[in-house]
């Protein structure tokens, strides 16, 4: 069952220590299970070293004795090397050695023997990908991964790297994580955040097309759809069709009684998207995890699909 994953980015640093264990408890008492991490997160935020998040999550695990009820899903290649370093240009890539040593990494701070879902974090173009393939297969073949996938790549990249997989009888990609929200940004701009990719309409449909399970960053637009001033839509996001869009998708929450932020996830699980979401506060995971019970039906997910909106 799709369900919604919980993002972990601010664990051990703007969430401390113990708001970070309340919301993961709340999280599972709520019946989530896949928590969403990395080895680098959050790196770019100064005084960090990427490290919190996972050892956060490990000590919560720890605590609470229950590997067995979460699905976890962490990610390497793009830690930097070099110390301080707030950029990707020293990310660790995806070399064998580099993965190895990521996985240990992990393992070690996240205190498990396993990872349920690892995930390449973003393209390393000079590593061939029959090395990056087979180490991520070395991994699975000895169960200290579970599925494979692969995050902010394009989906030709997907393809060759399933293709090289499928030859040498390796657990292929079977994840996706990328960027995507309900609103869209301005065809043709540049991302400010280099290392993200944004879902495109080829990404869909080779997803739906190949049975592969795919995961959503930033779906919420960090609070875009909350309407508060100190959270405006991101500027590259401003154009003829967002207007249009946030109409809809606000006289459909109105509708149902529901937040514009549900609505925006309901729609991502009628499609069997996972949407990774965070939260701050319990009082905001509430709400988010309600979403879960709100069910959109066909009619719904027309109007919020009209393509004259687009």
């Amino acid at each position: 069952m799709t369900d919604i994953a919980l993002g972990a980015i601010p664990f051990g640093t703007s969430i401390d220590e113990a708001g970070s264990f309340a919301i993961l408890d709340r999280f599972v008492e709520a019946g989530g299970t896949m928590i969403d991490t990395s080895d680098n997160y959050p790196f770019w935020v100064e005084g960090a070293t990427g490290d919190e998040s996972e050892a956060t999550i490990g000590k919560w695990l720890a605590a609470r004795g229950n590997r067995d009820r979460v699905v976890l899903s962490t990610k390497c290649g793009a830690r930097p090397t070099v110390p301080g370093d707030r950029t990707l240009d020293s990310a660790e890539g995806l070399s064998a050695s580099a993965i190895r040593s990521a996985v240990e990494g992990s393992l070690r701070r996240l205190r498990t023997d396993h990872i349920d879902v690892y995930w390449a974090h973003i393209e390393d173009r000079a590593t061939p990908l029959e090395e990056q393939v087979g180490v991520f297969g070395e991994l699975a073949a000895a169960g200290i991964v579970g599925a494979v996938g692969a995050s902010n790549h394009p989906a030709w990249r997907v393809e060759r790297a399933r293709a090289v997989a499928r030859a040498n009888g390796l657990t292929p990609y079977t994840h996706i994580q990328l960027r995507h929200s309900y609103l869209r940004p301005r065809p043709g701009v540049r991302l400010p955040e280099s290392g993200h990719v944004q879902v495109n309409e080829e990404m869909l449909d080779y997803v739906r097309s190949e049975g592969m399970r795919l995961w959503v960053y930033t779906s919420l637009l960090t609070g875009a759809y909350t309407g508060r001033a100190d959270r405006p839509v991101p500027e590259w996001y401003e154009h003829g069709g967002t207007t249009r869009r946030l109409a809809r998708l606000n006289e459909v929450a109105k509708e149902l009684g529901a937040t514009a932020n549900q609505v925006v996830l309901a729609w991502l699980l009628a499609q069997d998207i996972v949407p990774i979401v965070g939260a701050s506060s319990l009082a905001q995971l509430d709400e988010l995890l309600a979403a879960r019970d709100l069910k959109l039906d066909e009619g719904l997910r027309s109007r919020l699909d009209d393509p004259t909106l687009a």
